[in-house]
């Protein structure tokens, strides 16, 4: 727990995967995320409403995870996302190293901007029927064919459970973006906070807006894959990744729509 091992969090009471699923399951949610340096995370940590709970497993308080992300060739689901298309979409597989399973996961756009999650567990490399169906549905059919794997990314999480909303949080450190092709990139120093809530923004929020943090338009997928493939174009993740991740912008590294 290198990058999370803070007495806030200590202090916190655990809850139980199961009951944060029954309390906070959030398929359908609206995600708001923040780059926040891990030097400020004890102090937002202290501030947390009374009766937060942080998820606990045999005594973990943060996890490995290991997601994968698939498109297509002509990167549909990379494009339509920088675009903000209505119809944008993201594929991945996900791992989770220190609890054990996998899972295949589809984000689609909901109603209100909400995000809908969806997801089947996977067992290997490839697609298992159900897995296959699920994107066909989700994104239409002969989808599942033709994806292949662009993109890896690796960090430890920590959850918190906030009392009364039935909303989440999440703290991600250590994040490291991996290519097939073999670069990496690890932004030192940061910590991406995501709130998962309903329409009404949460308690966290609110504490972050306090001390000067604003939502940024950041995925982890399609600011990783800009910020490690100089011939695309950054998009929607221009920002992010010239204010906060500080890369410098190239010629080909174009912020087109």
């Amino acid at each position: 727990m290198s990058a999370l091992a803070m007495e806030p969090l200590a202090e916190l009471a655990p809850v139980a995967l199961a009951d944060l699923v029954e309390e906070a399951a959030l398929l359908a949610r609206v995600d708001r995320k923040y780059v926040v340096p891990v030097a400020a995370l004890d102090e937002l940590l202290a501030a947390v409403p009374r009766g937060t709970r942080v998820l606990e497993i045999e005594g973990r308080r943060r996890f490995g995870y290991s997601s994968t992300y698939l498109d297509t060739p002509e990167l549909h689901s990379f494009h339509s996302s920088g675009r903000s298309q209505r119809t944008r979409w993201k594929v991945r597989t996900r791992d989770y190293l220190d609890t054990g399973g996998r899972w295949l996961e589809v984000k689609t756009r909901g109603a209100r901007g909400a995000t809908l999650k969806q997801r089947v567990p996977i067992v290997g490399d490839g697609l298992t029927d159900d897995a296959a169906g699920l994107v066909d549905a989700a994104v239409g059919d002969g989808t599942a064919r033709a994806l292949r794997p662009v993109l890896t990314t690796a960090y430890g999480r920590t959850t918190l459970l906030l009392p009364g909303a039935a909303a989440r949080v999440t703290i991600d450190t250590e994040l490291t973006w991996i290519s097939p092709a073999g670069g990496s990139l690890r932004p030192p120093g940061l910590a991406v906070v995501e709130t998962k809530t309903g329409s009404t923004p949460s308690a966290v929020d609110r504490l972050l807006w306090q001390r000067g943090f604003r939502p940024v338009r950041l995925s982890k997928y399609g600011a990783g894959l800009a910020a490690l493939d100089p011939t695309l174009p950054r998009r929607k993740w221009h920002d992010v990744l010239a204010r906060h991740l500080h890369l410098p912008t190239t010629s080909d590294h174009r912020s087109t729509r």
